[in-house]
């Protein structure tokens, strides 16, 4: 998979990060409403989770595979040992235990709502983010991030008796998954310099292995061939090409920005379920999607910029030679641009338009 890698220093509007963000979005918000379809037609909610994190890992294995028999030269950066234990981390809370509570939570709820409701991971994101890794955070994405909030628990409220009550449980496991997913994002977001095919391809194998095998434990219905090959094409695409592009913004936007951007997802997740599935366009729907659209206007719109400084820094990772990238090359270093080696940076003092990417997580 060869993308683009222009200078992070001189994009504008976090370019290509947001790009990859939300096109991750795009293909993640559209497999709400499709795992919708699927549970309905009697799938567990756990073998569902297994199958599409498993018809990911497949997938991308398979085009890792494809890529090494080709002798494709990758610029991206190999995985390391010392990187195992994080990436460990981010399969058991992001491909295990999330998508499990998020199939829960769908199957007590309406997929239009369970869409919007998916915001809570930027949120999760974005708060684990600031208080825990302290990435940069200002006015305006704080409001930001309480607009979103306030759009869903909105649309989180329960009304009245019987199937309110569904809903609220419903409400609680998607949260619940969100928080998980959000802790997954900020693990992964050091990971993010290697290559994300790997991540993902790994994240897919492990997950969707241990999902598929707890659910035939617990005796689920095996479904159809068809079923089975429709729910690992949802996974490779909104799983596992969703979470390549996902990394890729992480490494261009930080953790906290990236899921600013990819709250987009349950707004596409949302439309698609009331076209699809003729769900009912309510008011309180509309008026949460109001609210999530300010503030993640608030998100999309801003512009970061100061003098700053970059204290000396070691790792390999796939780069061009930028303002940042003016470093020597040993003799077995690979040729061309982008290239991924071990290389060094030194102080630089600098301004100029910035996100928390991998070389500007300092201090404000």
């Amino acid at each position: 998979m060869s993308l683009p890698f222009p200078s992070s220093s001189r994009r504008s509007g976090g370019w290509p990060g947001s790009a990859y963000a939300i096109a991750a979005a795009i293909l993640f918000g559209a497999s709400t409403p499709l795992a919708k379809l699927l549970l309905s037609s009697g799938l567990a909610p756990q073998l569902l989770a297994g199958l599409f994190y498993l018809g990911s890992g497949v997938g991308l294995g398979l085009a890792l595979i494809a890529r090494a028999v080709r002798g494709s030269i990758t610029a991206e950066a190999r995985l390391r040992r010392a990187d195992l234990p994080l990436l460990g981390s981010a399969v058991v809370l992001g491909g295990a235990v999330a998508p499990w509570l998020l199939m829960l939570g769908l199957a007590r709820t309406s997929a239009a709502s369970a869409a919007l409701l998916q915001n809570l991971e930027g949120l999760a994101t974005m708060a684990i983010a600031w208080l825990v890794f302290h990435e940069n955070v200002d006015r305006r994405i704080m409001l930001g991030a309480f607009t979103i909030l306030a759009g869903a628990l909105l649309l989180s409220l329960s009304f009245g008796s019987g199937r309110a009550g569904s809903t609220g449980a419903g409400a609680l496991l998607i949260a619940a998954a969100c928080i998980a997913w959000g802790a997954d994002n900020n693990l992964t977001r050091p990971l993010a310099k290697a290559d994300p095919m790997q991540i993902a391809a790994i994240k897919g194998l492990v997950a969707g292995t241990v999902n598929v095998s707890i659910a035939l434990a617990a005796h689920a219905r095996v479904p159809h061939l068809g079923t089975i090959l429709v729910a690992a094409l949802v996974g490779l695409l909104g799983y596992g090409v969703s979470l390549v592009l996902y990394v890729l913004g992480l490494r261009h936007l930080g953790a906290a920005r990236t899921a600013a951007y990819f709250s987009t997802a349950p707004f596409i997740g949302s439309v698609l379920a009331v076209g699809l599935l003729s769900e009912p366009l309510t008011l309180r729907l509309i008026a949460a999607g109001v609210l999530m659209g300010i503030g993640l206007y608030l998100h999309l719109s801003e512009r970061h910029e100061h003098l700053h400084h970059h204290e000396t820094l070691e790792h390999a990772h796939r780069h061009v030679h930028d303002e940042h990238h003016q470093h020597a090359h040993a003799p077995d270093d690979p040729p061309g641009e982008p290239h991924s080696h071990a290389h060094r940076h030194a102080p630089l003092a600098h301004r100029h338009p910035h996100f928390p990417d991998l070389h500007h997580r300092h201090g404000h």
